[in-house]
């Protein structure tokens, strides 16, 4: 008795749940089914049971007309609620739900179906038909091992909240395929998925093509209908590497169920990405000096009709706009666009005479990969004379707090994706786009140029942001480190690619201001 006091004080602490999965509520209603059969079998042992046919038929009738009637209307019968909440405390059940809960409706059907249904088993019993009383389902469903439905907002929310937290894309993205998956393998408790159900998931992966919800024959089917019925119109499937980046969606939300509930089991996902073959750094491949010459010789930078229109020839070179300045500085820091497009006017400084870029998620609305992208970048020397540094006094003094205004925070919650579009038809109209070039070449040819320049990988991976142990990862913090960098930076050179009309132009408009 002292260990069920115990048991039951300790209930009284437990968090309630705010609603029942799919599998709590079947569970649920096979509980009480068995225990209602259960209990007809006492009666008719014990030969009270003398109730006759009509009963049990007019009992029938009242139950399906509550079941259809009073759910629609949302005014459950009040048994019915008092015999969930007396189910609930069972020990086969044992779950302790908000009296607010929105599961309400749906347990409460279910204790009506399994009325309904052992009223037609008695009656079928009475008519002489044996009706076995099905065993009592075993084992608890605990708080302890939630139903992946319930947690997955948390998840996302507290991700979504930190500084330098999800974005909202990236929210919904990550939420969107968990919720997928849920949707293919079923509303469980945690703890009873297996690998079987990530390796089914991850074969309806494998034979989706892209974008599959905007495809017409696909877009109404479920994801692994789609699947299957992408597989017989011959629809080529997504990429290896896309594959690999839901399921680590999918193992994501794992760890952090696995971190923040008791006894969820091994995540399912470990180990299944998609082998993919060759290097990572053939997905995505730097610009050969011939694209960078197209690039920094397109209209943009030698005279276009206008900023909007800024790929047909013109007289109007745009230097006092993003869509010029954006391509220079990823030339010659090996930023990001995202990590760019999001500048201030205020992180373009200068410290003890050496002119840099501060790249930095110390704001509001900013935004890095990880926190080893922040860094200290000295500007290029052909940034300084080409008019980098004009054009950023020129933004502050306009009272412009960002330096490229004009590329606003989209409704993902990201800077990069308008400018990402744009800067795929300027390699369109260019006549050079293909699948392993994007903006991001332009950090893969920042790379190479340090390594043709003979800059060391520890500078390197210093200017790029990329994690570093010991000395290392300190160059930029202070005028030292930041002198240090400064001297590798000088060294950086592009050989091959002519940009002195850039100068020239910058030389002109000082001479006309």
């Amino acid at each position: 008795m002292d260990r069920r006091f115990a048991e039951h004080r300790s209930r009284r602490l437990e968090p309630l749940l705010p609603e029942l999965s799919d599998a709590q509520i079947k569970h649920i209603e096979e509980v009480y089914y068995s225990h209602l059969l259960d209990e007809d079998d006492d009666l008719r042992l014990d030969g009270m049971d003398e109730q006759e046919f009509a009963y049990y038929q007019e009992l029938i009738h009242t139950m399906e007309t509550l079941d259809r009637q009073g759910i629609a209307r949302g005014l459950p019968p009040v048994y019915a609620r008092s015999e969930a909440e007396e189910v609930l405390t069972w020990d086969s059940v044992d779950l302790k739900l908000d009296p607010a809960s929105p599961s309400w409706p749906r347990l409460i059907r279910a204790i009506l179906s399994a009325s309904v249904r052992a009223a037609i088993a008695k009656r079928q019993r009475n008519e002489g038909t044996p009706v076995e009383t099905p065993a009592m389902p075993q084992g608890k469903m605990t708080t302890s091992s939630p139903a992946a439905s319930t947690i997955i907002e948390a998840w996302v929310t507290e991700k979504s909240r930190a500084k330098g937290g999800w974005t909202p894309a990236t929210a919904k993205a990550n939420q969107l395929w968990a919720e997928r998956f849920i949707a293919m393998a079923g509303d469980r408790p945690m703890s009873e998925y297996t690998k079987a159900d990530a390796r089914e998931f991850k074969s309806a992966l494998l034979a989706l093509p892209p974008n599959w919800t905007k495809i017409k024959e696909l877009e109404k089917l479920s994801m692994k209908e789609a699947g299957r019925r992408a597989t017989t119109l011959g629809l080529k499937p997504m990429a290896g590497k896309n594959v690999n980046k839901v399921l680590g969606f999918v193992r994501a939300f794992w760890n952090w169920a696995e971190a923040n509930y008791d006894a969820i089991p091994s995540n399912p996902f470990d180990g299944l990405n998609v082998k993919i073959s060759g290097k990572a750094r053939d997905e995505r491949q730097p610009f050969t000096f011939a694209e960078l010459s197209a690039i920094f010789k397109s209209p943009i930078y030698t005279g276009c009709q206008s900023v909007r229109y800024h790929n047909s020839p013109g007289d109007l070179i745009p230097n006092d706009n993003g869509v010029y300045w954006v391509p220079l500085v990823g030339l010659f820091t090996g930023c990001r666009s995202g990590e760019i497009i999001q500048l201030r006017t205020e992180d373009v400084k200068i410290e003890g005479g050496i002119a840099y870029i501060e790249v930095t998620d110390d704001g509001e609305d900013l935004s890095l990969k990880n926190s080893g992208s922040r860094r200290r970048i000295p500007v290029h020397r052909t940034l300084k004379e080409i008019g980098f540094l004009r054009f950023a006094e020129r933004q502050r003094k306009l009272g412009h707090k960002r330096l490229f205004p004009d590329f606003p925070k989209t409704k993902d919650g990201t800077y990069s994706t308008a400018y990402s579009r744009k800067f795929s038809n300027l390699l369109k109209a260019l006549e050079v786009k293909h699948d392993k070039i994007s903006f991001h070449s332009f950090r893969h040819s920042f790379e190479d140029a340090c390594r043709n320049s003979r800059i060391p990988l520890d500078f390197i991976n210093a200017l790029q942001g990329h994690s570093q142990q010991g000395m290392a990862g300190r160059y930029g913090n202070g005028l030292y480190g930041l002198q240090l960098l400064n001297e590798e930076m000088e060294k950086l050179r592009y050989e091959g690619l002519d940009l002195s009309h850039l100068s020239k132009a910058a030389l002109a408009n000082k001479a006309v201001a």
